[in-house]
């Protein structure tokens, strides 16, 4: 039987390619799943046979720490270099996507704390 081995739920695509990748060269058999059209599965990457499980559990715990090392020195020195994108870089960039984000996020805050106000009153 199969079992889950990433969720692709905000997997970016070059890091499926190397979890693929790695599968491919450790001689792990694999398939992908991929998301439901409406969104409600994001799809999966599954190792076909149980007992390779552990075994691609360990190179992803590995393959993550490098990525994980990788992708924090990227950033920092993105930070160094003035060139990583901050919230001052994003309002700049798009304005009323922001306008837009806060805005949503003050009407779901009134909507949650609507019935606390009408309780009291």
């Amino acid at each position: 039987m199969s079992k889950l081995l990433l969720n692709l739920r905000n997997v970016a695509d070059d890091e499926i390619q190397d979890v693929t990748a790695l599968l491919d060269k450790a001689g792990i058999a694999h398939y992908r799943t991929e998301p439901s059209p409406w969104g409600i599965s994001f799809g999966g990457i599954w190792v076909r046979d149980n007992e390779d499980h552990p075994r691609a559990k360990a190179l992803m715990a590995d393959y993550q720490q490098a990525r994980g090392e990788r992708v924090r020195g990227e950033r920092e020195a993105a930070l160094r270099e003035g060139t990583a994108e901050t919230f001052g870089s994003l309002i700049r960039r798009r304005p009323v996507f922001v306008v837009a984000v806060l805005v949503g996020m003050a009407v779901a805050a009134a909507l949650v704390l609507l019935p606390f106000v009408l309780l009291r009153g």
